[in-house]
């Protein structure tokens, strides 16, 4: 399908007649045990590679490969996908692949927060260093790569702060050290940024934002560029991951409307970004495509369009004033995560995530999910919050 345009992959792709066997969705197949001819049939299979064959319950059932195809084929250039009960367990998986006791990550200063106790955690316990880099700085990268760096680990743009990251700059480094790169994708999904083809070796997905786009499951994957899928499948089946069939099959059917929802979510977020902007109690607006972001040049050369999450500065207040904001919105959930079709308000502190580069702001920090509500009700609710905390910041 690698002729097709996004939005026909992404309702076409994985749907082989072999594992539809005939219906529109592929079946929820459901194994543990997979039962053989005889005692023949189960070595000769054992010996050969199970790829897309079934094996046993946890090397996975057409269910679950038809997803992973059909991410596969989102991500031009790539080899392969697996699929993980979470995204932490996508990216997990995905460092123990190419990490070893004595090497060392540079980790994206701006990474999602279980990223870096992961590093500060699991990584650290089993002898891997971590050194912390500037979210800006393209092929400056070099300065900091030693005989000992392995893995670079880039999340663009930081899902709190936003900084868009210069992705070739730094796949150029690496290539030419020989060191892999790992990306967080999941802001941007692989329909607005082809992550392979930029270069990344490892394009990651926390699928339960966008890809399944209703927040009713936990899933993650992770696509290989080619020539770097074995060690990943071979650390993947050594950690025991897997995705139960039922959660593949709620992803799947999710990521037959991703093309249509990203779009919404998109739309809806810059307008709602830009009214923000000329807001008095509004500081700062922190969304990639907005010229004023960090790194906006490098977004407008390499991603295709936004996606629906950004954050805002407020213009002075405190604690008590954001949460007079945040806690009377209609429209807005209060909670973690965000992709799916209902908007969210959290409040993020991202001095707290910070080693190689200092945070500061103007005041408290908002961040959006933007769902697909009508915008201007989205916008009415946010006016109302505003007041509320002009009137509680004084």
């Amino acid at each position: 399908m690698s002729d097709e345009k996004d939005a026909t992959k992404v309702v076409q792709a994985g749907r082989r007649d072999e594992w539809t066997q005939g219906v529109v969705n592929p079946p929820v197949w459901r194994a543990s045990t997979i039962l053989y001819d005889n005692v023949a049939d189960l070595r000769a299979r054992g010996a050969a590679d199970t790829h897309h064959k079934l094996f046993y319950g946890r090397r996975g059932t057409p269910t679950q490969w038809s997803l992973a195809e059909a991410l596969t084929e989102l991500e031009p250039g790539a080899e392969a996908t697996l699929l993980y009960p979470s995204g932490v367990a996508a990216i997990a998986s995905a460092l123990l692949a190419v990490l070893a006791p004595g090497d060392e990550l540079l980790l994206v200063d701006n990474a999602y927060d279980p990223t870096r106790g992961l590093a500060s955690g699991l990584l650290r316990r089993f002898g891997v260093t971590t050194t912390f880099y500037d979210p800006l700085i393209g092929a400056g990268i070099a300065e900091l790569c030693t005989e000992r760096t392995r893995a670079i680990f880039m999340e663009s743009p930081g899902s709190l702060t936003f900084e868009v990251q210069d992705i070739p700059a730094i796949v150029g480094v690496a290539k030419a050290r020989g060191i892999t790169t790992l990306l967080d994708n999941t802001w941007a999904t692989p329909l607005l940024l082809p992550a392979i083809a930029l270069g990344v070796d490892y394009s990651i997905l926390a699928c339960t934002k966008y890809v399944v786009g209703h927040s009713d499951v936990m899933l993650g994957s992770v696509t290989a560029a080619e020539g770097q899928y074995q060690r990943l499948r071979a650390a993947t089946y050594q950690l025991g991951q897997t995705a139960s069939p039922d959660d593949a099959w709620l992803g799947a059917r999710g990521l037959r409307t991703m093309a249509v929802r990203l779009e919404q979510h998109g739309r809806s977020a810059l307008k709602i970004a830009e009214w923000l902007e000329d807001r008095p109690e509004v500081a700062r607006v922190l969304h990639p495509a907005l010229p004023d972001c960090p790194g906006h040049m490098t977004f407008a050369r390499d991603f295709r369009g936004a996606s629906g999450l950004f954050s805002f500065v407020l213009n002075g207040g405190g604690e008590a004033a954001r949460a007079a904001l945040i806690d009377g919105l209609r429209h807005f959930g209060i909670g973690y995560s965000w992709g799916g079709y209902e908007s969210l308000a959290i409040p993020v502190d991202p001095q707290r995530y910070r080693s190689a580069t200092r945070w500061e702001a103007e005041g408290p920090m908002v961040r959006l999910q933007i769902g697909l509500e009508d915008c201007d009700d989205l916008i009415a609710d946010l006016e109302a919050g505003l007041a509320r905390f002009a009137a509680v910041r004084g």
